[in-house]
């Protein structure tokens, strides 16, 4: 009798076991199927969040102006954000036609006049000779010119329909992302709610804290890295316009995309500064210099302002968790990079706390 008991205590670890892994392998499976099925939306449904938690204030006020109408707050705000997305796509897209349009009708009636190179561009290291010889063919004979490039023009314009459907699918996502923000605005208590119930079976007693670290870690990069890029670009496309820029909403675009990046809008701006001293009069030219100065350093100014209002991380670990996550993962990583970095951040000092206190 002694001995049977070992084997059938034995015997029940074993049943319970089988039965453990049965049930934990069959929630893995459900697990990784309901990933599957959801994969397609992932970015589409961050977005949305990501736009929910950054425009929930506004949301708030705007409620509060309509009388407390969850629904018919987040409807507004669903459509004046589509407005505000399409209209400027819609513009966008005119104004390249047109662009376009213009310079394909000059090139074939042969009034399209590029003028001569300057007399000191020769002197440019490497590159100085042959951009002088090619600019100045291009002064005399545009279609010659034109003619050398067409190798380059196939490659370009390949990466421009690649780009341009990259760009249509980045709309609709959007539009999307828009929608899911507005549903999530609308329902933003139980969301909330939903919220801090999954931090805080995490993370006990702190996940509350954790949950408005996220929130708050989100709005600062929307204000101090989108904001900024935002308006600096809106500012860089209206000096565009106003000094008569071809194309000012593609350059604007551009403007927005680099000052996201964090590269900064003087790979557009210099070279649109030294067109205007080619063809505009020279008032203008040094006019739109005066306005790009403080253009410029607004980045400076603004965005250490921004990045860090409301945050008791550092404003570095925000900056660098941007940067990482944009490089890492796009424009999307501007948010996951930081809010995951100020968690880690956070996380680390609670263990160093804790380790100390126990000490």
């Amino acid at each position: 009798m002694k001995d049977s008991n070992p084997l059938a205590s034995d015997q029940v670890f074993l049943n319970r076991s089988l039965e453990a892994t049965i049930r934990i392998g069959l929630l893995l499976i459900i697990t990784i199927w309901c990933f599957k099925i959801v994969e397609p939306f992932i970015t589409t449904i961050i977005w949305g969040a990501i736009i929910a938690v950054a425009a929930h204030p506004l949301y708030l006020r705007l409620r509060t102006t309509l009388g407390e109408r969850h629904k018919l707050a987040a409807t507004v705000f669903t459509i004046a954000f589509l407005i505000i997305l399409i209209a400027p796509t819609a513009l966008l897209t005119d104004t390249l036609i047109d662009g376009l349009k213009m310079l394909a009708e000059k090139i074939r009636d042969g009034s399209l006049s590029i003028p001569r190179p300057p007399e000191n561009i020769s002197r440019i290291l490497f590159i100085g000779e042959p951009l002088a010889e090619f600019w100045l063919l291009a002064s005399e004979n545009i279609a010659s010119a034109l003619q050398q490039l067409t190798p380059a023009f196939k490659i370009i314009g390949s990466w421009l329909l690649s780009a341009a459907a990259g760009a249509g699918m980045a709309i609709l996502h959007f539009i999307f992302a828009i929608i899911i923000a507005g549903i999530l605005l609308a329902n933003s208590g139980g969301s909330s709610k939903a919220l801090r119930a999954i931090t805080h079976r995490l993370t006990n007693e702190k996940g509350g804290d954790f949950a408005d670290l996220a929130e708050t870690t989100v709005r600062s990069v929307a204000n101090g890295i989108l904001g900024v890029a935002l308006i600096q670009s809106i500012l860089a496309g209206l000096g565009f316009m106003v000094a008569g820029v071809p194309a000012a909403g593609l350059w604007a675009l551009l403007c927005l995309i680099l000052a996201i990046a964090q590269i900064g809008i003087a790979p557009v701006v210099i070279p649109i500064i030294i067109y205007l001293f080619y063809t505009a009069d020279t008032f203008t030219a040094v006019a739109f210099i005066i306005y790009y100065i403080p253009l410029a350093l607004m980045d400076n100014i603004l965005k250490p302002i921004l990045l860090g209002r409301g945050v008791k991380t550092p404003m570095a670990i925000i900056f660098i968790g941007a940067i990482g996550g944009l490089l890492s993962y796009g424009v999307i990583g501007l948010f996951i990079g930081a809010v995951i970095l100020a968690l880690g951040y956070e996380l680390f000092l609670l263990w160093l706390n804790t380790k100390s206190s126990t000490d």
